[in-house]
C-alpha cells in the first residue's frame, strides 16, 4: 500500500522525460492549489493502451481538478508496431511509456492488471480462457480498494459492441468488481493493505465511432470542449496533444476546438440526472473534521500572486500541517490526507523554487561496485530554506544544516559501494516467466504499478519555513547530446557481464554449420571468464576460444562459434552463459531508444532457438521494401536469402528484374507515401517475371487504404483468425503455392503463434484465387488469408497471414510456405 500512495504523490509531480525534479510554472502551481481544495476521484477503466478517452481524463483532471486515473487491464504487448521491430514484451514497455507520457499530459494517473495483452480476441469467453480471470478480477478490485473512486467509467459496455473481446471483458470484470470491491469475504488478504470501497456509481462512456453510434439523446451528457485559460488550451488540444504519445500505434491527433460532448449511461448504482459526480460532495467539507481546509485552500488561491508564488509559501504550510494534524481513524480521511499531503508538499516546494537532483558519474553499476553520486539543490525563490541532511543509497547519511542562498547552486559529492545482494534494473512484470495470459508479480505491493519504483535513491532532508520534508530523488545518469541537449537515463544496475547472440534465431535446412556469434560486454572493469554454451541433444557447438579477457568497463569482445545439426537433433534453445569466479551470468540485454519516451531497456536470458527444417527453395536474390518494421529480411537471410532492402532511392534507379521475389514489409503501403509512384513500375516487373509478395496493410478509419496494391482491385477488409491452431482447409491443393519448392500439409500450420492473420483481403476480382479458407469457432469461413494472381509472366501475392510473427518465433511451416510463395513459377 505504501508504494501505492508514493505512485499517487508521483502524479503530483509532474515528472517528465527530460528532466528528474519537477519545474512548474506559476500557472501550473495555481492548478495544483484548486486541484488540493477537490476531494474526489475517479477511475476510468478499459483494456489497452490508446483505448482511454483522453479528452474525458483531462477535463476530469484539470477542470474539474478530480483525482482521475486510467485502469488499463494490459500493456498493449500483443499489438502491431508502427514506429520499430520490437513486439511482445518490448512493444509492451514502449507502450507503458507512451501511456505515461499521455497521463504527464492530460494529468490523469496510470494503472495496470497482470494481465498479458495476447493479441485479437473475439469474444469474452475466449479472452477468459487465457487470461486467469479470478486473478485479473482480484487486480481490478484491488485497484479500486486503492484508488478508492468516488465514480467509475467503462470505455466498453458488457454487451459486445467494443468489438474486441478484451474491451468487453474490461467492461464485465469492471462491473463485477464494482461490488466485489465491497465485500469483505472477497479477495479478504487484500484488506491487510487496504480496506473495503463502495464507488457510487459505474457508468458507461458510450461512444459513435467505427460505424458504431452507441449514443441516444436520453443519455447523461457531458461538454468536455471547455478551454482552460491556465493551460491555454481546451481539452480537445489536450487530448490530440496526450493521444498522440501513442506514437507506437500511429495515432498522431489534430487537435480540436470548440463544444464536444461525451455521453454515459448508468450501468450500476446511485442513479443520476445531470453529473457524473452527483450527490458526490467533492469538497473537504465532505468530512466534518477538514472542512476548515475548504476556506484555507480558497484564501490561497485568492491571494495566489503569480509573480511572487513564495508569498504562498506561509499559507501553504499552514494547509499542510492542517492536513497533517487530521485523524487518521476513518480511513477515507486517511486516504485523502495521504494524497492532499504529498500534493500539498509538491505546493511547496514549487512555491519555494527548490530543485534537487542527484546524478551518478556512470549510467551503470555492478553490485559490490563503488559509484559516485552527485547530489545538487538549489532554491531560486526568496524564503528560509535549510537542507539539513542527505541520506546516500547505502545508508550513509551526510549532516549538512546548510541554510541555502538564493540562486546558488549547493553540490554535495558522495561515493557508495553498493550492496551485493542490490538486485538487477529490470521492469518487475518482466523479472519471473509468465504465461500466454498473464504477468507473475510476487510482491503484491507492485501490482497495478505502471513502472518500478526506483530502488535507489537521495532523500533530502529539508526544511522550509519550519515544516520538514523528506524529498526523494532517484539516481539518474545525465550527459549532453550536441543534438538533443541534455540527455537523462535511468541509473542501472547490471551483471558483470551480460551476453548477446548475433541471431535470435538459427533455421537449418541441412546439416551445413552455422556461425554463430556471441558479444559478451564487461558492465565492470577486469571481467576474466569462460563463455560456455548448451545446445539440445543432437547438436554440436565448437567454440573457436572461449576464454574472455576484459580490462576495461564497457569493453566488448567478440566469440565465435560453429553449430552443426547432427542425426535426430531436437529443436530447442542454445543457451549462453559466461563463468567468472565459479559464477554463472546468463543475461542478455535489450535496449529500446526512441526520442518520446524516456530510456528502456530489460534483461533477458541470453538464448536463441535453434529449428531444423525440410526446405528446399528456388531464387536467392530478394529485394525487401520496407514497412512499419518487421525481422522478416534477418530470417530470409537466415535461410540463405541474399536480401536487398529497397530504399526510396532503389526503388527509383535499380533495375527490379534482378531480384526473383520482391517482399514489402508490414503496413508498407500505410507508412510509406512513395508506394503509389512506384506502383506502374512494381507491377512491369511482375508482369516481366516476377513474385511481388505483399504483407498485410490496414484499412481504416486511422489508416485508410487509399492507394492500388495489385494489378487488379480488391479490399482489404478487418477479417482475421485470431485462434493460432484454427483449422485451415486448402481451398486449392495443386497450386503451386502449396506444392513447389515445397509441399505444404496440415503439419505446417501446427505450432503458429498468437493468431493465423490479420486484415484479409476481399471483394476479390474474379482474376484473384484464394488458397486457404479458416475460421475462429462459432464464425463463417474467411477465404482472403492468401490471394494470388497471374499477372503476366510474374505472380502478385497479398497475404494477411502474420508471418511477421511465425518467422522470427521459427516456426517451421510458416518458413515452407514463405519460401513457396518467393518460389511462384513464372507463367508462360
Amino acid at each position: 500500500m505504501k508504494y501505492f500512495i508514493l505512485i499517487a504523490a508521483l502524479a503530483f509531480t509532474k515528472i517528465t522525460t527530460a528532466q528528474t525534479s519537477p519545474e512548474w510554472n506559476s500557472a501550473e502551481i495555481l492548478q495544483g492549489i484548486k486541484k488540493l481544495n477537490t476531494v474526489g476521484s475517479v477511475l476510468y477503466v478499459a483494456a489497452h493502451p490508446d483505448d482511454e478517452n483522453t479528452r474525458l481524463l483531462g477535463y476530469l483532471a484539470k477542470e474539474k481538478n478530480l483525482r482521475t486515473g486510467y485502469l488499463s487491464l494490459t500493456r498493449g504487448d500483443g499489438g502491431q508496431n508502427l514506429i520499430g521491430k520490437e513486439q511482445g514484451e518490448a512493444l509492451g514497455l514502449i507502450r507503458t511509456q507512451e501511456l505515461l507520457a499521455a497521463r504527464r499530459t492530460d494529468g490523469a494517473e496510470q494503472f495496470f492488471t497482470r494481465a498479458n495483452d495476447f493479441g485479437f480476441s473475439k469474444n469474452p469467453e475466449e479472452t477468459f480462457t487465457i487470461w486467469e480471470k479470478e486473478q485479473i478480477l482480484s487486480d481490478v478490485v484491488l485497484a479500486i480498494r486503492r484508488f478508492k473512486p468516488d465514480v467509475i467509467i467503462c470505455r466498453f459496455p458488457t454487451t459486445g459492441e467494443g468489438g474486441h473481446g478484451h474491451h468487453t471483458a474490461s467492461a464485465i470484470l469492471a462491473l463485477e468488481a464494482f461490488d466485489l470491491a465491497a465485500d469483505p469475504t472477497k479477495f479478504p488478504e487484500q484488506l491487510k493493505e487496504t480496506q473495503v470501497w463502495q464507488a457510487k456509481r459505474i457508468l458507461w462512456n458510450t461512444f459513435n465511432f467505427g460505424g458504431n453510434n452507441t449514443t441516444s439523446p436520453d443519455q447523461l451528457k457531458l461538454d468536455v470542449g471547455t478551454f482552460n485559460p491556465l493551460l491555454g488550451l481546451s481539452y480537445g488540444e489536450v487530448a490530440a496533444n496526450s493521444r498522440s504519445m501513442h506514437k507506437s500505434q500511429g495515432f498522431g491527433s489534430a487537435r480540436q476546438r470548440g463544444e464536444s460532448i461525451e455521453f454515459f449511461k448508468l450501468l450500476k448504482g446511485a442513479p443520476v440526472e445531470k453529473d457524473l459526480f452527483e450527490d458526490i460532495n467533492t469538497s473537504w467539507k465532505r468530512f466534518a473534521e477538514t472542512a476548515k481546509l475548504d476556506e484555507l485552500i480558497t484564501k490561497c488561491i485568492t491571494e495566489f500572486n503569480p509573480q511572487q508564488p513564495q508569498n504562498s509559501l506561509t499559507a501553504l504550510g499552514a494547509i499542510y500541517r492542517s492536513i497533517q494534524s487530521v485523524s487518521d481513524k476513518d480511513p477515507a480521511i486517511r486516504y485523502w490526507k495521504t494524497i492532499k499531503a504529498a500534493a500539498c508538499q509538491e505546493l511547496i516546494l514549487q512555491c519555494a523554487g527548490l530543485w534537487m537532483e542527484a546524478t551518478t558519474a556512470e549510467y551503470s553499476a555492478v553490485p559490490g561496485n563503488e559509484i559516485s553520486i552527485s547530489a545538487q539543490i538549489i532554491q531560486r525563490n526568496p524564503g528560509t530554506v535549510q537542507l539539513k541532511s542527505i541520506d546516500f543509497p547505502g545508508k550513509n547519511t551526510k549532516n549538512t544544516a546548510l541554510q541555502l542562498t538564493q540562486n546558488k547552486l549547493e553540490t554535495v559529492d558522495q561515493k557508495e559501494t553498493l550492496d551485493k545482494s542490490t538486485p538487477y534494473s529490470a521492469p518487475y512484470w518482466l523479472t519471473e516467466p509468465h504465461s500466454i495470459g498473464m504477468y507473475t508479480v510476487k510482491n503484491t505491493e507492485w501490482i497495478g504499478a505502471p513502472e518500478n519504483n526506483n530502488a535507489l535513491k537521495v532523500v533530502y532532508h529539508i526544511s522550509i519555513d519550519g515544516n520538514e520534508f523528506n524529498i526523494e530523488r532517484p539516481l539518474v545518469f545525465k550527459s549532453t547530446d550536441p543534438v538533443k541537449g541534455e540527455v537523462y537515463r535511468p541509473f542501472e544496475i547490471l551483471p558483470p557481464v551480460t551476453v548477446s547472440i548475433s541471431d535470435p534465431v538459427y533455421v537449418f535446412s541441412s546439416a551445413t554449420a552455422k556461425e554463430v556469434s556471441f558479444t559478451v560486454k564487461a558492465n565492470t572493469p577486469k571481467v576474466d571468464g569462460t563463455l560456455k554454451v548448451k545446445v539440445p541433444a543432437g547438436w554440436k557447438i565448437t567454440i573457436q576460444n572461449p576464454e574472455l579477457h576484459l580490462a576495461n568497463k564497457g569493453d566488448e569482445q567478440i566469440i565465435k562459434a560453429t553449430l552443426t545439426p547432427e542425426k535426430n537433433g531436437k529443436d530447442g534453445m542454445l543457451q549462453a552463459s559466461v563463468t567468472i569466479d565459479g559464477t554463472d551470468y546468463t543475461k542478455s540485454i535489450t535496449r529500446i531508444e526512441y526520442d518520446h519516451i524516456p530510456y528502456q531497456f530489460f534483461l533477458t536470458d541470453a538464448q536463441a532457438k535453434i529449428v531444423f527444417l525440410d526446405l528446399k527453395k528456388t531464387g536467392t536474390k530478394i529485394g525487401y521494401i520496407p514497412g512499419a518494421g518487421d525481422n522478416i529480411p534477418a530470417c530470409l537471410t537466415q535461410i540463405g536469402y541474399d536480401v536487398t532492402i529497397l530504399t526510396d532511392e532503389l526503388l527509383a534507379k535499380e533495375d527490379l528484374s534482378v531480384y526473383s521475389s520482391i517482399v514489402t514489409g508490414v503496413r508498407t503501403y500505410n507508412t510509406n507515401n512513395r508506394m503509389p509512384v512506384y506502383y506502374d513500375k512494381l507491377m512491369a516487373y511482375v508482369q516481366q517475371g516476377g513474385n511481388l509478395v505483399v504483407q498485410y496493410n490496414t484499412n481504416n478509419r486511422i489508416a485508410p487504404m487509399e492507394t492500388k496494391i495489385g494489378p487488379y482491385p480488391f479490399t482489404i477488409s478487418r477479417d482475421r483468425v485470431t485462434d493460432d491452431n484454427a483449422k485451415v482447409d486448402f481451398l486449392n491443393p495443386k497450386h503451386p503455392v502449396l506444392n513447389t519448392p515445397n509441399v505444404i500439409t496440415q503439419k505446417d500450420f501446427e505450432g503458429w503463434v498468437q493468431e493465423r492473420g490479420i486484415y484479409f483481403a476481399t471483394q476479390l476480382d474474379e482474376h484473384y484465387e484464394t488458397i486457404f479458407s479458416m475460421h475462429d469457432p462459432n464464425e463463417e469461413a474467411h477465404k482472403g488469408s492468401l490471394i494470388i494472381s497471374k499477372y503476366g509472366k510474374g505472380n502478385f501475392v497479398y497475404t494477411g497471414l502474420v508471418f511477421f510473427r511465425e518467422l522470427p518465433a521459427g516456426i517451421p511451416g510458416a518458413y515452407r510456405l514463405f519460401v513457396n510463395l518467393l518460389s511462384l513459377p513464372q507463367n508462360k
